[in-house]
């Protein structure tokens, strides 16, 4: 059986670790307290934890406010609120300053199920990763997620995490090692890369599986940092499997793919294919469901596979 557990109490979890290990660290919610799990920090840490209100905007000033004064603020809601509404504070007032100020983005992608579009975050990496001394970290489970986290606060300027609201399968454990910038290798294979992020690196592996039944070797590379992304890991792989498949719960224009698309077209042209959200926007449905439907499935990296590989 297949270990299940929300991104987001990854989240929660490594906001207590950051808590635990600065007394700088300080969380603002936006009326989210619990959806976000900033509830195990507020928990432990009252004196630091900072209800907002819905007030998105206004969340965001503040956190920039607090982070002048030498303190390190994450402010949390969902990622269509985090970077659509707050879109000129993110630009203008923390990227221009390049300000320590941490975003957790939750119930990203389509999976989030019946909120609907409104509230599944599928532009977020698209809008961040154009924004200059942005970073954004789209981790794949609870414990990469917990992680990415913790050591955000080690990185100067802004800091995007990305998380869900739903059960996803763990892929990785407490002792694997998470390095920022760095993406990690986690299938060798030399006839097709599949490159993916977030819980689309768990359909990737299951896809590499199937493919391997068939004779195919699939490398499978685990994309955690989106900006800055691993030029190095992506360049290899092109060269060495020579096409390349990008798997994202993200619209497929400007986002994790395009991002990978760019390092391929300037170092190593390869045949490539997306799986992504294809230019819609979500609707109401069980997690599941939707992601059967928008074609973010093993099974629809398997097809991308097989016509890259037509195309090689």
């Amino acid at each position: 059986m297949v270990e299940l557990k929300k991104t987001r109490v990854g989240f929660g979890h490594g906001l207590v670790d950051a808590g635990r290990k600065s007394e700088k660290v300080v969380v603002l919610v936006g009326d989210l307290r619990d959806s976000t799990n900033v509830n195990f920090f507020a928990e432990e840490f009252p004196q630091r934890f900072i209800e907002v209100g819905i007030a998105e905007q206004n969340m965001a000033n503040v956190a920039a406010g607090l982070s002048l004064v030498g303190k390190i603020p994450f402010f949390t809601t969902y990622g269509a609120f985090a970077t659509c509404r707050c879109l000129d504070m993110l630009r203008v007032t923390i990227c221009y300053s390049n300000l320590n100020v941490k975003i957790g983005g939750a119930h990203g992608g389509i999976s989030v199920g019946p909120d609907g579009a409104t509230h599944q975050a599928l532009e977020e990496i698209s809008i961040l990763r154009s924004l200059p001394n942005m970073k954004v970290i789209v981790p794949c489970d609870y414990y990469e997620t917990r992680k990415a986290t913790l050591a955000s606060i080690d990185i100067k300027g802004p800091v995007y995490i990305r998380f869900g609201r739903e059960n996803v399968p763990v892929v990785t454990g407490e002792k694997t090692p998470f390095e920022f910038g760095k993406g990690a290798l986690y299938r060798d294979g030399g006839d097709v890369a599949i490159l993916a992020c977030g819980v689309m690196l768990y359909e990737a592996l299951a896809a590499a599986d199937e493919l391997q039944r068939d004779g195919i070797d699939a490398r499978i590379i685990n994309i955690h940092t989106v900006k800055p992304i691993d030029e190095d890991i992506i360049i290899k792989a092109a060269s060495e499997c020579g096409a390349i498949v990008t798997a994202e719960e993200h619209q497929v224009y400007g986002g994790f793919g395009s991002a990978v698309a760019e390092v391929i077209v300037k170092n190593s042209p390869v045949p490539m294919e997306f799986v992504g959200i294809q230019d819609s926007f979500g609707r109401s449905g069980q997690p599941e469901e939707l992601m059967q439907t928008y074609h973010l499935k093993a099974v629809d990296i398997i097809k991308a596979a097989m016509k890259v590989l037509g195309r090689k």
